[in-house]
C-alpha cells in the first residue's frame, strides 16, 4: 500500500512539473534602434519611453514607437493572438506588462505619433505626473479599450525628425504614385 501512495505522489509531482513547463513564459526584448522599426509605420523604434512591443502566442515580438500603433496592430490582427503586451514606464522607461500599467492621457502630450498617451508602473506615479502637470486623464488597460484613440495633429514629438521623416516617407511615397498606407493618415 506504501508503495502505491509513493507511486502516485511521485506521478503527481511529474505531471504538475510538466503542466508548469507548458506554460509560455513571455518578457519584453531589449530595442535596437539601428533595426527595429514600428510593426504599423515603419518609423524608427527608439529606446525610449514610448516604445511599446508585444509577443504573439507563437512567439513572433513586434515594436511599436507609440501605444496607439500597438493599438491599431491589436485592432487588425485581434487581441486573441497575443501573448503579452508591454509599455514603458514613463520614467524610469523600465518594461512593465500593459495590463498592469497605469495609464494618463492629453491630447496635448507629444509622443511619436500623437496619440498622446504615457504609461506608467503605478497609479501613484500617474496621478503625481497628473497633479504636477495639472492636466491629464488617469487610465486603466481596460478602459484603453474603449479610448478614442484620435491623433492629435502637430503633437508628434521624438527629440527631431521623427514626425518630419514619416512625412517625408509619405510625400516621397505619393510621388512616386504610390499612397501612405501605414503611414496613419485620417
Amino acid at each position: 500500500m506504501k508503495k502505491y501512495i509513493v507511486v502516485a505522489f511521485m506521478m503527481t509531482l511529474i505531471f504538475t512539473l510538466l503542466s508548469a513547463c507548458g506554460t509560455p513564459k513571455y518578457a519584453a526584448v531589449p530595442i535596437n534602434e539601428d533595426t527595429d522599426k514600428c510593426a504599423i509605420c515603419n518609423m524608427q523604434v527608439k529606446d525610449d519611453a514610448f516604445a511599446v512591443q508585444l509577443t504573439t502566442k507563437d512567439g513572433k515580438t513586434y515594436k511599436f514607437d507609440d501605444i496607439g500603433c500597438m493599438n491599431e496592430w491589436t485592432g487588425k490582427n485581434g487581441l486573441e493572438q497575443v501573448g503579452a503586451q508591454f509599455v514603458r514606464d514613463y520614467n524610469s522607461k523600465e518594461w512593465i506588462p500593459y495590463e498592469t500599467a497605469a495609464y494618463v492621457f492629453d491630447s496635448s502630450f507629444k509622443t511619436p505619433m500623437a496619440y498622446g498617451i504615457y504609461s506608467f508602473k503605478s497609479k501613484q506615479d500617474a496621478q503625481k505626473f497628473t497633479d504636477e502637470q495639472k492636466k491629464g486623464k488617469l487610465m486603466t488597460a481596460a478602459e484603453l479599450k474603449n479610448h478614442t484613440w484620435e491623433r492629435t495633429k502637430g503633437m508628434m514629438d521624438m527629440g527631431g525628425n521623427h514626425a518630419d521623416q514619416a512625412h517625408s516617407e509619405m510625400n516621397h511615397n505619393m510621388q512616386m504614385g504610390g499612397d501612405d498606407k501605414g503611414m496613419h493618415a485620417k
